[in-house]
């Protein structure tokens, strides 16, 4: 009778917390539509600023984030996004980031997603994608971390630094960019000089690179846009609150 009572109690407390018993145990199961992921997890304050608003709003569970979206988490929050085809990104207290593209419907669908994480730290756990077509990037405004399938992490500091490990899988980490040069303006026909030396390669802004990150690899982009060799990683110096709680999640999904 006791245990009946008990039972009867719990059914009334999820359902006046907007939960059934079954997405209290396991919150991956929620209904998320065509472009846009879904808050699965959320521990602490957050706040989020919809496309084309001008006003924050809290951050609640269960609440979809589409393109241009806008999320900052407040002290000792973490948080997690479950997109449709099951892949998770999920992000520490003191967070910052955009979603820049959210194009995914199933495992076996096309999948673009791209987050720009201004601030903080984010995880992935990235479901191989089947196809051609299975792009997955998280960036930073020095490096942009591109996967079809893997589980990876960045961290972006106040100086913009970033750091990228990765766990499983590899990782193509990419950065730099040529220096815009200035177009001429468009002024009436004029004699055409004769033919004068081709000039040398102009300079860039930072260096282009791309490196391949392996698993228990990681590097670390300067805030000069420069990036070092990447190195093995180890268990012990990589464990710490953050690490633990996100392979626990992993070990669950």
């Amino acid at each position: 009778m006791k245990k009946k009572f008990l039972f009867i109690f719990l059914i009334v407390l999820f359902s006046l917390a907007g939960f059934s018993p079954v997405e209290a145990k396991r919150t991956m199961n929620l209904a998320i539509g065509k472009g846009e992921a879904v808050v699965s997890s959320l521990e602490g304050p957050a706040e989020m600023l919809e496309d084309g608003e001008k006003t924050w709003k809290p951050l609640k569970i269960r609440e979809a984030l589409r393109e241009g979206d806008e999320v900052r988490t407040g002290k000792g929050a973490r948080m997690e996004l479950l997109l449709p085809d099951k892949s998770q990104a999920r992000f520490a207290e003191n967070s910052a980031f955009k979603v820049v593209r959210m194009q995914v419907e199933g495992q076996s669908q096309p999948r673009d997603v791209k987050i720009h994480l201004a601030l903080g730290k984010a995880w992935s756990n990235v479901v191989r994608a089947v196809g051609s077509k299975g792009n997955f990037e998280i960036s930073c405004d020095k490096a942009v971390a591109g996967v079809r399938g893997t589980i990876y992490r960045m961290d972006v500091e106040e100086d913009r630094s970033a750091l990228v490990r990765v766990y499983d899988g590899i990782v193509h980490v990419t950065g730099g960019g040529k220096a815009m040069e200035k177009s001429m303006p468009v002024g009436p026909p004029t004699r055409v000089a004769g033919p004068k030396p081709i000039p040398g390669p102009h300079k860039v802004t930072m260096e282009e690179w791309t490196i391949i990150v392996k698993a228990m690899q990681q590097v670390r982009i300067g805030a000069d846009g420069a990036a070092e060799k990447p190195r093995d990683f180890t268990m012990e110096e990589d464990r710490n609150e953050w690490v633990d709680w996100n392979r626990t999640k992993d070990e669950g999904k």
